[in-house]
């Protein structure tokens, strides 16, 4: 166990207001590859740049092309949730855990357990008929080819924020609160790049700040412990709690790979 590990778990049993803060790295684990790590999706090969494909320009202009590139990259259907999903959904359980701020679109916390999950980016379980606004889910896109449209005829448009759209200000407002009130602030999986995402960790105001990945972040945070190496953190409450090998089933791992969402 590592100084920074162990500082880690006594932070975690302390706090009574833990948010976490975390990006595409939370859910590789789970299939679902993140964006700019080698073999991240922007490294693949695409007729246009995933960023350009993942713009609101884009979307109006060629929806054919980006359902295209929607349905084969961006939804993972048979992903489960992982360790790091189930422990945070424990966590509010226990009324430990306030809310899971994240920059994700899979849903994996929610089916994980959790409740209070502010998704900055939306989510592709969510698709709205942009002429009438009837819902449909995610299956309804699976099941459909080339531009999906509602029995209306409007094009079903999924809710994710796309580049050049503006995030939900209900959303915002509510990572912001659960942000502002946190004692612990966990930062995990993410590089940080994505703004406006990344500037709602300035409205923290607790005492310690703990950022989990592998490579450096975009941005300078005065975090009071910074996790770079592969660990593992012991799950259990018990007062006999100990560090154990991966194949145990109650770990929690502590360092995410990089990653963001768009």
């Amino acid at each position: 166990m590592t100084d920074a590990v162990r500082t880690l778990k006594e932070w975690t049993d302390a706090a009574r207001k833990i948010v976490f803060f975390g990006g595409a790295g939370v859910s590789t684990e789970s299939g679902i590859p993140d964006f700019r790590s080698t073999g991240g999706l922007y490294h693949q090969e695409w007729k246009y740049p995933p960023e350009t494909i993942l713009s609101h320009t884009f979307y109006k202009s060629n929806p054919e092309e980006f359902f295209r590139f929607y349905r084969a990259k961006m939804l993972c259907p048979d992903a489960k949730p992982n360790a790091a999903h189930k422990k945070l959904a424990e966590w509010e359980r226990e009324g430990k855990l306030l809310a899971v701020v994240t920059q994700n679109i899979d849903g994996l916390h929610q089916a994980a357990g959790s409740k209070q999950v502010y998704e900055l980016h939306g989510s592709v379980h969510r698709n709205y008929c942009e002429k009438c606004g009837k819902f449909y889910d995610l299956d309804h896109i699976l099941h459909t080819t080339g531009v999906p449209r509602c029995d209306c005829g409007g094009v079903i448009k999924p809710d994710v924020v796309l580049y050049e759209e503006a995030l939900n200000d209900r959303v915002i407002d509510g990572a912001v609160n659960a942000i502002a009130q946190a004692d612990l602030l966990i930062v995990g999986g993410t590089s940080l790049n994505v703004w406006p995402a990344a500037g709602l960790i300035n409205y923290f105001r607790g005492d310690r700040l703990a950022l989990i990945n592998k490579s450096p972040v975009a941005r300078d945070l005065a975090a009071g412990l910074v996790i770079t190496d592969p660990c593992l953190l012991y799950t259990s409450p018990s007062p006999s709690a100990r560090f154990c090998p991966i194949s145990e089933t109650r770990l929690f791992r502590a360092v995410l790979p990089p990653g963001k969402f768009f």
